[in-house]
This record gives C-alpha cells, sequence and structure tokens, in this order.
C-alpha cells in the first residue's frame, strides 16, 4: 500500500513538472513572438509552434491567449518581485544599511532585465495601455515589486538613515522605473557597457539622490 501511494506521488510530481515545463516554453514563446510582432498579430498557432508544441496544448493550460499573456505578466514581474526582496534580504543578512539593500535591488532589476529583455519590453509597454482586458492583473502585480522597495524605504526612514521628507510610494515607482528605463536604454542605445558599468552610474544616482550623501 505504502508503495503505491509513494508511486502515485511520484507520478503526480513528475507531471506537474512535465506541465511547468510546458507552461515555461509557452511565456518563452508567446513573449518573444509578442514582442517582436504584437499581441494583436500574434497567433496561437505561432506561439504553439515556436514552443514546439500542438495548439491543443496552448489551449490545455491556457483557456486563451489573453489569459496566456496575462498569467505570462503574474509570472515574470513575480520572478523580478522574488529577486528584489531576495536581493534586501540578502543585503540585510550581511548587516547592510537600508541604501545598501536599494543599490542590491538596483542590480537584482539589472540582472533580471539583462535575462528578459523581451519581458521587459512587452511590460513596460503595457504599462502605458488602458485598454486591455489585463490592466488590473498588471497593477496589481506592479504593486507588488514596488511594494518590496517600499518596505525598504520605510525601514530606512524608520530607523533614521533616510529623511522622513521621503515620499516613499513615489520614490519607490521612481527607483524601479529609473531601473526599467535605464536599463532599456543601455540595451536598446548602448550595449557596448558592461552590467556592472550600470550598475555602477545607477549606485551613484542612489547614494547621491536617496542617502543625500556620496559612496
Amino acid at each position: 500500500m505504502e508503495n503505491s501511494a509513494s508511486s502515485a506521488s511520484s507520478a503526480t510530481g513528475a507531471s506537474s513538472t512535465r506541465r511547468e515545463a510546458t507552461r515555461q516554453k509557452l511565456y518563452e514563446a508567446a513573449v518573444t513572438l509578442i514582442a517582436e510582432q504584437g499581441f494583436s498579430a500574434t497567433t496561437v498557432d505561432e506561439i504553439a509552434e515556436r514552443a514546439g508544441v500542438a495548439k491543443g496544448t496552448v489551449y490545455y493550460n491556457f483557456a486563451s491567449k489573453s489569459v496566456l499573456f496575462e498569467e505570462l505578466l503574474r509570472h515574470g514581474v513575480g520572478l523580478l518581485t522574488a529577486s528584489l526582496k531576495t536581493a534586501a534580504d540578502e543585503a540585510s543578512q550581511e548587516g547592510g544599511r537600508h541604501v545598501d539593500a536599494l543599490d542590491a535591488m538596483i542590480r537584482a532589476g539589472l540582472v533580471f532585465i539583462d535575462r528578459y529583455p523581451a519581458f521587459t519590453q512587452l511590460y513596460v509597454a503595457e504599462l502605458w495601455r488602458t485598454n486591455r482586458a489585463w490592466q488590473s492583473t498588471l497593477m496589481v502585480v506592479r504593486q507588488q515589486a514596488v511594494a518590496v522597495v517600499e518596505d525598504v524605504l520605510r525601514g530606512g526612514v524608520a530607523s533614521g538613515e533616510l529623511s522622513e521628507e521621503i515620499d516613499v510610494p513615489l520614490t519607490a515607482a521612481a527607483l524601479v522605473g529609473m531601473v526599467l528605463v535605464a536599463a532599456l536604454d543601455w540595451q536598446a542605445f548602448q550595449p557596448e557597457r558592461s552590467l556592472d558599468d550600470v550598475h555602477a552610474a545607477l549606485s551613484r544616482l542612489l547614494q547621491g539622490r536617496v542617502s543625500g550623501r556620496l559612496a
């Protein structure tokens, strides 16, 4: 009986792993195609072909192309949010200041964008649209990412490291926006620059504008 239960559990785990791998392929195919030709011009057939799966597999995992894109936004911003939080937590565990945690998040954001440039382009483009079915979802996941930065800023204000005059929500949004725009500009117009170089430039900006003192 125990062997049967163990086998069933193992089979369920393997099935779940395969499904996640398939969904990841679909995410990657969709984000690449939509970045290349736009959402409306991209078909489910093309997504399936790029992912190397049958068209029915797309609908097995997602009810429609719109649902796939909405889940793609959740997935991508979720990865970004997790990377920002991990960077902040690690900086804190190492005894760094709150500004050090912000700096670590800037680097984590650049690393994410360097790894997922097509997704970042789509995400930034969608932030400016107001007629999409997934607009409310986009606002929710955006706030989750910004909230990680807000938490660090509030901690810095509470500890006296940062000025009480800081507008936390706006400053957090500005820092996230700075990283997104600077990274996209880097990739589009200054690709010869290294990630370390771009991070150093943004780090100097952070130290001078947020903490009120140069590093």
